[in-house]
């Protein structure tokens, strides 16, 4: 097992050594040994969740799991085997596991690696595998901080790989469309956009449980502050829940940014800016508000965190509504077309298609068309292309996001240089683009 002390000189050397890409990368047909070889690190529900998509993928093998959680990782290895044991054409039946992620990291026939871990631990296994090499799928929101964001976004372009953040609402339609009828003007000037979400996260203050054999809890924690262990943060071995570490600030971004990377995402991909962000943030008026927070773009236009799920593109000719599974287009006062439940009729396929027929088919913007989040990816390993979801993509969706946080925290006006991805005109602290790592975790 590779030692926390060890994994900083060994990344050194990693980001030094060459790798060799397989013939698959070059457009040659797929072969049962020359498939996009797949380690998963983090095999909780998502992690599980994303595992199974992979392996519906015939391009792809899975190679090896990592857990810090000894019941999971051996579950998961085991599911992975029987499913290769089952259809023996798909690949041999001898993933590894493994507690440490650099095990995987380390291993030359494993092309790229899924990070499904707490959003804590995003960034040290994205930079790794990138320096390693490796191709990136990881989780949303890309990263804990504005600093990781630097970070990761840095490194891909001084290694060439490819990453795709899991922000997979850009690769279903009904948000497609909706961000083409704005970015046409079909509901004219846009004036501002609501998106739903749940609160910001709170200081971490569970109580002391029994930590039973099995889980390396101070593996879990990493760089985050030492404290004893708490079945919310982790619960042991298989679960059918997302856990709540989600909503402490030590690791995770609230739902701010457990959702906002998906509907603020919505956001930024409606109003053109995933090259940009917001030059302001606002916070709400009462300070122990936990939604009414706003970003102030350029152009005036300002996006506001409310409650509930879903993005809402107010413009001066009308309106776009959407959520998953759901679309409305509003023109002059009037629905020109939606679907919300089959009350509604027809279905939404349908709906998103009369859509298209009737208001994009000459339209001049087209965005980035992904039918499949997961195939985007494996098709992007193969072409070298940038996913749609990139790094650039998820970094400034997440520092949206981070940005929000920040402000309900310290409940202050902050300005904010998109293009640098720093603070401007003296505002904000330093200290809150970043946390304090507990060493020896440093990114």
């Amino acid at each position: 097992m590779t030692s926390r002390r060890s994994f900083l000189k060994q990344l050194s050397l990693i980001s030094a050594a060459p790798f060799v890409l397989p013939s698959r990368l070059w457009g040659a047909d797929t072969r049962p040994n020359d498939r996009i070889t797949l380690g998963f690190i983090g095999t909780g529900k998502q992690g599980s969740y994303l595992l199974d998509a992979f392996l519906n993928h015939k391009r792809c093998q899975v190679l090896a799991v990592c857990d810090v959680d000894t019941t999971r990782r051996t579950a998961v290895q085991e599911k992975v085997n029987s499913f290769y044991t089952a259809r023996p054409e798909r690949g041999s039946a001898d993933c590894s596991a493994y507690s440490d992620f650099q095990e995987i990291i380390n291993r030359d026939d494993i092309s790229a690696v899924v990070i499904a871990t707490p959003d804590h631990w995003h960034a040290f296994p994205t930079v790794a595998a990138l320096k390693a090499g490796k191709d990136v799928y990881c989780e949303k929101p890309l990263t804990h901080n504005i600093h990781e964001v630097h970070v990761v976004m840095d490194t891909v372009k001084e290694t060439g790989r490819v990453l795709q953040t899991g922000s997979m609402q850009r690769s279903m339609k009904e948000f497609r469309i909706a961000c083409e009828l704005v970015q046409n003007g079909l509901i004219g000037k846009i004036d501002h956009v609501d998106c739903s979400f749940g609160p910001p996260p709170a200081p971490c203050d569970l109580p002391e449980e029994e930590l039973e054999p099995g889980l390396d809890w101070d593996r879990w924690l990493g760089a985050a502050p030492v404290r004893p262990y708490s079945s919310v943060l982790s619960p042991r071995g298989i679960h059918d829940h997302f856990p709540d570490w989600r909503n402490y600030k030590e690791y995770g971004g609230g739902m701010v940014c457990d959702w906002g990377a998906h509907h603020v995402d919505i956001a930024q991909w409606g109003l053109d800016m995933d090259k940009s962000g917001p030059v302001e943030v606002h916070p709400p008026a009462d300070a122990q508000a936990k939604n009414g927070a706003v970003l102030v773009y350029e152009n005036g236009v300002r996006v506001t965190h409310v409650d509930g799920y879903g993005a809402h593109f107010f413009g001066s000719e009308g309106e776009v509504k959407v959520n998953r599974g759901k679309i409305e287009f509003w023109r002059g006062g009037e629905k020109v077309a939606g679907f919300s439940s089959r009350e509604d009729g027809g279905s939404l396929g349908s709906v998103l298609s009369t859509l298209e027929k009737e208001f994009l088919a000459d339209a001049k913007i087209k965005l980035y068309e992904s039918p499949d989040h997961i195939r985007n990816f494996l098709d992007c390993v193969e072409s070298r292309e940038k996913t749609v979801t990139s790094e650039e993509v998820g970094g400034r969706s997440a520092i949206c996001c981070h940005l929000l946080n920040q402000a309900y925290f310290n409940h202050e006006v902050i300005k904010w240089q998109p293009k640098e991805m720093q603070f401007a005109e003296g505002s904000g602290n330093p200290e809150w683009l970043t946390r304090e790592y507990r060493a020896p975790w440093t990114v």
